[in-house]
């Protein structure tokens, strides 16, 4: 409930193609009353127009259920809106969620009783700008921003800068910048550090570079990152948090900093950051043995 004694109004978002989604919209429906919830749909999932989400100005809180995936996807709709998110996995990995599916009705009572801490995630902000400096595109990243190649197989040139200081000319197949939250998404894949996610820095990572001598670095957070490609292919991309972006062309500049808004994520008690590293990525080494 909220301090002012009205419903707390919940938003909804859901992956269509998990099996046990109908299942969880009926939990929802059917707790919400005695919970005090005022729930809002996105519109796929919505039955009628009152319940439709309309904006996430409206929402004390957001509740995805699919994978992480799905709960990027609500980071975006809420664009900065920082209200907390609780991320339901439906899925197999579901790194950046709170519980699973099966625990559904049982997590969202200790929500609402507040039996949950949340922890602030840094966002970062990625803007894109032409030669003539005009912005192409704005987003906001909970994970990270990438730029990759199109179709071809072969190296890229990448001028990297922090604060305007040249980094490296990187030759490689793209680079990522990432926040700690994305530390163990494709950064990692790409021989990125794993970063406690509640920490503030800047990870910027070459994927596949072209020599020995190029390694990731960890930034504070306060740094400014550019990225630019002049010489490089017309068909670079970035992509931001794996699901939306644009080209990436000799003459553009990539910019990306802290943004001014934090994301905000479930926790309940019991859970860890290495808890899921070992229950997720099977961290820890040589398994035990009997």
């Amino acid at each position: 409930m909220n301090p002012t004694g009205r419903p707390t109004c919940l938003g909804i978002i859901g992956h269509s193609e998990y099996d046990r989604l109908p299942a969880a919209l009926q939990t929802l429906r059917r707790l919400a009353p005695g919970l005090n919830m005022t729930l809002r749909f996105e519109e796929s999932l919505a039955q009628t127009p009152d319940e439709h989400l309309s904006s996430p100005d409206q929402l004390d809180a957001l509740l995805t259920l699919g994978g992480d995936g799905t709960l990027l996807r609500g980071a975006r709709l809420l664009n900065g809106h920082e209200v907390p998110i609780l991320g339901v996995n439906m899925g197999h990995l579901g790194f950046l969620t709170c519980c699973p599916a099966d625990q559904l009705e049982h997590s969202l009572m200790r929500f609402a009783r507040k039996d949950y801490t949340v922890e602030s995630r840094i966002l970062l902000h990625v803007a894109l700008t032409d030669r003539s400096r005009k912005v192409r595109g704005e987003w906001l990243a909970l994970n990270d921003v990438v730029v990759h190649k199109g179709g071809f197989a072969r190296v890229v040139p990448l001028r990297v800068s922090v604060d305007d200081e040249l980094i490296a000319s990187y030759s490689a197949d793209g680079v990522v910048i990432a926040t700690p939250t994305g530390s163990t998404a494709y950064s990692l894949s790409a021989g990125g550090p794993v970063v406690v996610p509640t920490l503030e820095t800047i990870i910027v990572t070459p994927i596949s570079p072209h020599t020995l001598a190029i390694r990731p670095v960890v930034l504070p957070a306060t740094a400014s990152v550019t990225v630019q490609a002049d010489g490089a292919p017309e068909d670079l991309m970035i992509t931001v948090d794996g699901q939306t972006g644009a080209t990436f062309g000799g003459g553009d500049t990539l910019s990306v900093r802290r943004a001014n808004q934090t994301m905000k994520i479930v926790r309940f008690p019991g859970s860890s950051f290495f808890a899921t590293l070992r229950e997720k990525l099977g961290w820890g080494g040589i398994p035990e043995r009997d």
